[in-house]
Order: C-alpha cells, then structure tokens, then sequence
C-alpha cells in the first residue's frame, strides 16, 4: 500500500508543479495588465525540451550529464516525505524535516559544481552567486527548522503536521507568525523569485539560478526546469501542511483523501498567488543586499525560540 502510496503521490506532484508555476506567471501578467502565457504553456515547454536534442562542451564530463538526474530524483524523494493526501508521509523510511532539507541542499551542491564543470564564465558567476546566497539562506532555515522542532517537540514531518492539527489556529500565536514570515522569506531565496532572484530573465548582471542552467539544452535542461518547479511547489507545501493545517483530516478513507487534496490545491494556490503579489510588488534588489534580507529572517526564527522558551509561545 505505502508502494502505491508513494508512486500516486509522486506522480501527482511532478504535474501539479508546472500547473502551480503557471498560475504563478499568469497571475503576475494580470496584475502587470498583460495577457500573460497560457496557464498551461510551462508544459508546453517541457515537452519542447524533452523532444530536442541535448548539445554539450566538449569540457564537460560526468558530471555534467548525471546532475540533471541526480537534482531530478532528489527533489522528488524529497517530495515523497511531505503529507499531502494524508497527515502521514507516504515515505516508509524516513520524512525528517531535516533530511528533506539535506535532499535539497544535495540538488543545490551538484547543480553548482555541474554549472562549474563546463569551464564558461556564465556558469562560473552563477555558481559562486547560488554558494553565496546558500551560505546565508541555510542557516536561517536551519534555525526555522529548530523553531518548528521546539514548537512541535519533533522533526518528523508526519508528527509535525499531527501535533498542529490538533490546534490549526496556533499559527496565530507571535511565535509561529515569525517563524511562518521567516519562512517565506527563505521560499522566496530558494524559488528564485523576486526580490532575491529573477526567474525570467537572462541578464549576467542579474541571474543566479538562471546562470547555472545556461549550458544545459533538451532533455537535460527540462529535467533542470521540471525539478526547480517541483523544488518551489515542495516549498509551498511546507506551508500548506505545516503552518496552515486548516482542513487536514485523519480519515484514511477515499473521502479523507479528497477532502485533503481538495484543501491542499487551495492553500499551493492561494501562496502562488501570494508569491506573484509579492515579486509585482517589490523590484530585485542588489546581490550585497540578500543576506541582509535573509538575516531578518534568521533573526525572526531566532526570536521565535526564544518566546516559545521564555513564554512558551503565548
């Protein structure tokens, strides 16, 4: 049954992903008073990528060709730890929040060291500027991790998502509204999305993720695309399950499992559009001024602890 489990959870998130990032383009266009691409267009051009031919420098080695499979797989195990159609993980080993955001770290680490791997200047730039910006955004998610692991008095995932059921309203407590903004700040550095980064454009002056994935062509590059889709809609998961709990039910039947995901595509949708609100909103700011927006986010988590140590949380 978990066999089952995961491969109908797998599946659902791998064509949920480019459906949440085109709600997340069509919104932007509307709100900027454009027609904007169909919301249907980023599997259009997925399927464009997987048909072409992939072409490659003659520099590249091993590495290269094996990082798209590599940050492919470890996106979607990661994926398989989150509750979605249930409050239990359908993963049977393991669904640690801190082994999800290792699995995460890993596709990161590779993408850079492939992006290096191909000796050009562009891919050089991008990976130093994603080391960088991770050098920063790791600590603060750590310590959001440890403020939800003090909240909870756990890192399993499942065990997580249980214990905020039994009192959906506690993210209005200060604790945890800090901690759901400090949250969002590092989804926002870890998507790519404006203010930290820009999804949509190729400028050498502005790219970071964008850099890496410049030497990458066909099939290769659709896995590269495919994966930071799925790598973003993970992230609004996180918030989804955990910080917004609000029609999660235990019930193992047919009817639980609806309820759940009928809930669940509301809230993923209801933060893209959040995240599309937010980058019309705010323009990118400079590469020296990320780590002063990602500390804000570690100081918030850090005064989330200790409220929930000093007052427990009230």
């Amino acid at each position: 049954m978990n066999i089952l489990y995961m491969i109908l959870q797998g599946l659902f998130l791998l064509f949920l992903a480019p459906l949440i990032a085109g709600v997340v383009k069509k919104t932007k266009a509307l709100l900027q008073n454009r027609r904007g691409p169909h919301l249907f267009q980023v599997y259009r051009d997925i399927y464009k990528y997987m048909k072409k031919d992939a072409v490659m420098s003659e520099q590249t080695s091993w590495i290269f060709v094996f990082t798209p499979y590599l940050v492919f797989a470890s996106i979607l195990g990661a994926g398989l730890m989150l509750p979605v159609f249930h409050p239990v993980s359908p993963w049977p080993f393991s669904s640690d929040l801190i082994v999800f955001i290792y699995l995460l770290t890993m596709a990161r680490f590779f993408m850079a060291l492939a992006a290096l791997d191909t000796g050009s200047a562009f891919g050089g730039m991008g990976a130093s500027r994603e080391m960088a910006v991770s050098s920063v955004i790791e600590p603060a998610l750590v310590v959001t991790i440890a403020g939800l692991a003090f909240k909870a008095h756990t890192t399993d995932l499942s065990k997580m998502v249980s214990s905020f059921m039994v009192n959906p309203n506690g993210i209005f407590t200060p604790n945890l509204l800090l901690l759901l903004v400090a949250f969002y700040i590092i989804l926002i550095a870890e998507s790519g999305r404006i203010p930290v980064d820009n999804p949509d454009t190729h400028l050498e002056l502005t790219m970071i993720h964008e850099g890496m994935l410049l030497e990458y062509s066909g099939k290769y590059l659709g896995l590269m695309v495919w994966a930071s889709y799925l790598k973003q809609l993970l992230l609004y998961s996180i918030v989804a399950s955990v910080f917004l709990p609000w029609g999660i039910t235990s019930d193992p039947s047919l009817i639980g499992g609806i309820y759940n995901l009928f809930f669940y595509l509301v809230k993923v949708v209801f933060i893209g559009v959040l995240v599309a609100v937010t980058e019309t909103a705010f323009v990118k700011i400079r590469l020296f001024q990320i780590p002063e927006l990602l500390f804000s986010s570690l100081v918030l988590s850090f005064l989330s602890i200790l409220m929930e140590i000093t007052v427990g949380g009230r």
